[in-house]
């Protein structure tokens, strides 16, 4: 076999532990030098590329690599931007090409969610569109755990521990205060389709923590009228009541309870203030005093509360990337199977790009409770064993240590190019 340099960069929202999949590709990749030479990174994902601003991780050490594996956000930049189809942007597919030949790269590892998948798609046509070999992994990576195919999504499982561990302490905070004072607390979370991250919410109560959460999924259309009476009722029997609202809940015509008016680069709608509504309207329907609260970029960038589960599953991924390329694989990706619950035990499968690019995976309909506003025993049995086991990160000086890499880039041996 040849050997071939890899590309590898991340992209879309990063999460707590994406450079554990990046630890995991470098790894793997240097275990193997007689295949693959080296790992060049993107400089803020599949800009880099396009810009010729590749990251040498052959100057990055072993310790500051396997440091990468607790280490939070994205240790080489990320990016949010959409390639056009082949048919309508032809132009950045043959700069990708030049680059890719300059640098003698036959490895393309891309590291995101649904967006990223459908730009390692294109990328891996790229050997029939246009000739050119080209063998493009997908990394699986993001918090609202949308993907198809694999079990659940890197990154998902520490924002889901994140959620409901923040839940429950602030539910004890107003518990201790609702006599007098606040009896509302209204926690937003992201998710604009899907309502994984709000259901971990649910996780707060149990069998030894009687807690009322009243949980607001994109799946279920907002009724107001209904959604007040419920509070109403939980404050008359605890006294309180805990809130989390998903970024994406949204009326019955459509329209985010969060929507902004703004459209992001994908032309998403661009969202952010459910909970200050959801607040407002408890306080002028019912006059509870109330506090609130935006997760956003806590919740996904919070290594110090990662899942054990989540850290795992993300380095294997990382490593079964590199793998299955030199298998001579092309246009999939690793994919987390669940075997079982209890005991939670896993392996790593695979699944192609083809079913996987733009396909958004919701939450089963039984993994909410008939009233729309909780979870059920099935959903609980799902995401239990996702937030388990602590994988802390060293701490100096009382803070986690995190390593920062030094960017060293490739000399450019092409014309600059202009996005």
């Amino acid at each position: 076999m040849t050997v071939k340099n890899a590309f590898y960069a991340q992209s879309g929202g990063v999460t707590a532990v994406i450079n554990a999949s990046a630890c995991g590709v470098i790894e793997t990749a240097r275990q193997h030098s007689d295949k693959i030479g080296t790992v060049y990174a993107g400089q803020n994902g599949i800009i880099g590329a396009l810009l010729e601003n590749l990251i040498d991780t052959s100057k990055v050490s072993d310790a500051d690599v396997a440091a990468l594996r607790h280490t939070p956000s994205g240790a080489f930049g990320s990016c949010r931007y959409k390639m056009k189809s082949l048919e309508k942007n032809k132009r950045e597919y043959d700069r990708l090409i030049d680059v890719f030949k300059a640098h003698n790269i036959g490895y393309f590892f891309y590291n995101g969610g649904g967006d990223s998948a459908d730009t390692c798609l294109k990328v891996s046509q790229l050997a029939d569109a246009m000739g050119f070999p080209i063998q493009a992994i997908h990394v699986p990576k993001t918090v609202d755990n949308d993907l198809p195919v694999t079990d659940n999504c890197p990154g998902f499982g520490s924002v889901a521990k994140y959620i409901a561990v923040s839940t429950r302490e602030a539910s004890y905070d107003v518990a201790s205060m609702c006599a007098t004072s606040t009896k509302i607390f209204v926690l937003e979370v992201m998710g604009r389709h899907a309502g994984w991250i709000a259901a971990a919410g649910g996780l707060a109560a149990d069998a030894n923590n009687d807690i009322p959460v009243v949980i607001l999924f994109p799946e279920v259309e907002f009724n107001q009228e209904k959604f007040l009476a419920t509070v109403d009722a939980k404050v008359k029997q605890y006294g309180y009541c805990s809130i989390v609202v998903s970024e994406g809940c949204h009326y019955p015509d459509g329209t985010f309870l969060a929507e902004q008016g703004t459209r992001d680069s994908f032309g998403h709608a661009q969202l952010g203030g459910a909970a200050p509504v959801v607040a407002n309207m408890i306080k002028d329907a019912l006059g509870y005093k109330f506090h609130w609260a935006v997760a956003d970029y806590l919740q996904r960038a919070a290594r110090h509360l990662s899942s054990k589960s989540d850290v795992e599953q993300a380095y294997a991924l990382g490593k079964a990337a590199v793998e299955l390329a030199l298998e001579g694989k092309n246009s999939v990706m690793p994919a987390v199977i669940r075997d079982s619950n209890n005991p939670y035990t896993w392996h790593i499968g695979s699944g192609e790009l083809k079913d996987i690019a733009n396909v958004e995976k919701m939450m089963p309909l039984d993994y909410i409770s008939a009233d729309g506003y909780g979870i059920t025993d099935a959903c609980r049995e799902y995401l239990q064993p996702l937030i388990e086991g602590e994988d802390y990160p060293p701490y100096e000086n009382g803070m986690p240590k995190y390593v920062t890499l030094k960017h060293v880039l490739l000399d450019k041996k092409l014309p600059a190019f202009e996005l």
